[in-house]
Order: structure tokens, then C-alpha cells, then sequence
């Protein structure tokens, strides 16, 4: 495992560290949550991939870059390309990110799918940060998308059935985590650190230890690094090096003072641009 951090070293001084640690107890606010559906029903599991955010890249598609549903997708292709599914954080695909960083895969010859969670109607949702059993029934949700985008990948012609990875971003990161299937080539984890805090009951971190795995994150992570003063974890570190001490394919990438989400961020584009040239590759 590889560490890499872009920091000066007092950011690590151990009053600094001890303070951070000691607001892990503070008290914590009130969240909210809205809806109540955790659970896909038959329906709703098709309308999870009918409503994915597609991006084929031009080789793909002989022509212009595809942007669209996954339904609209075309059935016609002049080759396959790799592809990155894409598991969306708790605001859904509506935020403007996802849809930028796919565009940007697409400009590496990467195919990409980010499955809608919110075709589940009245899908619970949350402000945080609620009671860690709510948190998990989200979680045991997003898990069970993966397998849907799994076997919808299995039939699409675009999809190169050898190169996929699974990448996915603070609530989406948590599946991607968890997941125990062998389907990928590698998988990226941005804005989770795979740690108990308050946003699970266990970080039940599964990240094989035969495949490639990169962590990006903030060093100061709004939610999940010892910045929040109620992440519920007076020893958090803010990242998955606990759970990934042993992995040997697995690299993190804190990134300093960054926000939340970290997708677009030139400090975030070129390592997970190495790490796909090398998983998939590419020239």
C-alpha cells in the first residue's frame, strides 16, 4: 500500500492530531431524514440501470460522444471500450460533478455508468447525521445496485466484459467498499475512509486483496476526517489505511484542504488517471 500525501508535516503535529481527536466527541447536530423506501422493487431495480447516466466515448460509438440514459444507449457500436461504473453520493446524479468527470473518462477512451438509486420512489433520505441503523439500511441499498449494473454490463455491447472498474463517492463509496463480487479489475474509493465512525455501524471494508484499489480523499474531509468534530471516532485517521494495511495494490491519495467532493480536482484527476491507464491497459 502506498500513502501519498501533498502536505507540509505540521499538519501532523501531535497537538494538532490530539485537538482533532478529542472534537471527534463533541456533540454531535441533529439530522433529518425523508421518505421511507430502502428497498428495490422489481421495478424499480430495471428503472436503476433505464435511468443510469451513460457516457460512451466517440471510439465507442464511430461518431460523437454519447451522453444519455442508459436506455437511449445505442445497440449499434464499432468497438467496446472499458468502463467505470460509478456509484453516486447521497445527492444523487444531480450533482453536476459526476456528470463532468464522466465526460472526462470519455475523453481516455473510458466508458462510463453511474446507476440512479433515486429511481426507488420515495427512496429514504437523510441530512446528516442520523442514527447509524438509518445509515445502514442506505448502505444495504447501494450495495444492492452494484449486482443490477453487474448483470445489465453482461449484455451491453459497448462494455469490454474484462475491463471494468467500480468507483463510487461517500455514500456510493461505502458499496464499493462492501461489495464482494470478483466482477472488477479494480476499484476506487473517493471520499470514504473505510473507518467506524458515525455513518456506519461497521466499516465492514471487503476490498480484495488480489486487485488493485485507490483511495482519494481530503485530508480534511468535511465528513469523515478528524475535521468533523462529530465523526463519532476519537482515532480516526480520515482515510482507508487501516483497513488497506495489508493490501498490497492499494495506493491513497490525501488531498489537502480539499472539499468533500474531490472527483474533478486536478489532484484527483492524474492519479486515477495512472490508475486506469494501468488496470485497463490503455497506451
Amino acid at each position: 500500500m502506498t500513502l501519498t500525501m501533498k502536505m507540509t508535516p505540521r499538519w501532523l503535529c501531535l497537538p494538532l492530531a490530539a485537538a482533532l481527536f478529542s472534537a471527534a466527541w463533541a456533540q454531535a447536530p441533529t439530522g433529518s431524514t425523508q421518505g421511507t423506501a430502502v428497498v428495490h422493487t422489481a421495478e424499480s431495480a430495471r428503472a436503476v440501470v433505464d435511468r443510469a447516466a451513460v457516457v460512451l466515448p466517440a471510439r465507442v460509438t464511430g461518431g460523437e460522444v454519447f451522453t444519455g440514459l442508459w436506455k437511449d444507449a445505442p445497440t449499434s457500436v464499432r468497438e467496446r471500450a472499458p468502463v467505470v461504473v460509478f456509484m453516486h453520493g447521497s445527492s444523487g446524479l444531480a450533482l453536476k460533478a459526476i456528470g463532468e468527470w464522466q465526460q472526462w473518462l470519455a475523453t481516455q477512451g473510458i466508458a462510463s455508468v453511474a446507476p440512479d438509486s433515486f429511481a426507488l420512489p420515495d427512496r429514504l433520505t437523510y441530512k446528516s447525521p442520523v442514527s447509524a441503523e438509518v445509515y445502514e439500511r442506505i448502505h444495504a441499498l447501494r450495495l444492492s445496485e452494484v449486482p443490477l449494473a453487474v448483470q445489465a454490463l453482461a449484455q451491453a455491447p459497448w462494455a469490454d466484459p474484462a475491463r471494468w472498474v467500480l468507483a463510487g463517492t461517500s455514500e456510493g463509496a461505502t458499496a464499493v467498499a462492501r461489495y464482494r463480487g470478483t466482477e472488477f479489475a479494480g476499484r476506487i474509493v473517493f471520499s470514504w475512509s473505510c473507518e467506524n465512525n458515525y455513518f456506519v455501524a461497521s466499516h465492514n471494508t471487503v476490498l480484495p486483496e488480489d486487485k488493485p484499489v485507490l483511495n482519494v480523499i481530503s485530508s480534511t474531509d468535511p465528513f469523515f476526517s478528524p475535521a468533523n468534530s462529530w465523526v463519532g471516532n476519537p482515532a480516526a485517521a480520515g482515510h482507508c489505511g487501516a483497513a488497506l494495511r495489508n493490501h498490497k495494490q492499494a495506493s491513497i491519495v490525501l488531498i489537502p484542504g480539499g472539499p468533500h467532493t474531490v472527483i474533478n480536482l486536478p489532484a484527483a484527476r492524474h492519479p486515477v488517471a495512472g490508475f486506469l491507464r494501468d488496470v485497463f491497459k490503455l497506451p
